[in-house]
């Protein structure tokens, strides 16, 4: 059975995508890379108590009322990805894992290789809209 992942991307209302570079440590899976912040299913949690707790572990972020975007397996994972729109001062946050934030265009995430195969993912997203441009 293949390892769960859950991700969630952050949208303001400038219709950005909220991006983690990764640590730099060269022992861990994609160092130095763009990620959507995340992490993995423990066995005792669904995908939704996860993507909180990963927040709250990274960013101490309290969320709630976010939506399913996608379930997409991958060779090595099933990754629930989740969505929401949250106009967070990134200025503000104080990250525990990576080492910075950043919003990102459509096109900026577009043109930058992403961690994990989420290139594909943030694409539908885009493609999907499941936000409001107003």
């Amino acid at each position: 059975m293949k390892r769960k992942g859950c991700s969630i991307i952050f949208i303001n209302d400038r219709t950005q995508i909220l991006l983690l570079l990764r640590d730099d440590i060269p022992s861990i899976p994609y160092p130095n890379m763009w990620d959507i912040p995340g992490g993995h299913v423990e066995d005792d949690e669904t995908p939704e108590e996860c993507i909180v707790r990963e927040m709250k572990e990274e960013m101490d972020l309290d969320i709630g009322g976010f939506q399913l975007f996608s379930v997409t397996e991958f060779d090595d994972r099933v990754e629930h990805v989740f969505w929401m729109k949250l106009g967070l001062d990134i200025k503000k946050i104080a990250l525990t894992e990576g080492q910075r934030l950043r919003w990102f265009s459509e096109k900026d995430a577009g043109t930058t290789e992403l961690a994990y195969g989420f290139n594909q993912i943030v694409e539908d997203f885009f493609e999907k809209a499941p936000f409001s441009y107003s």
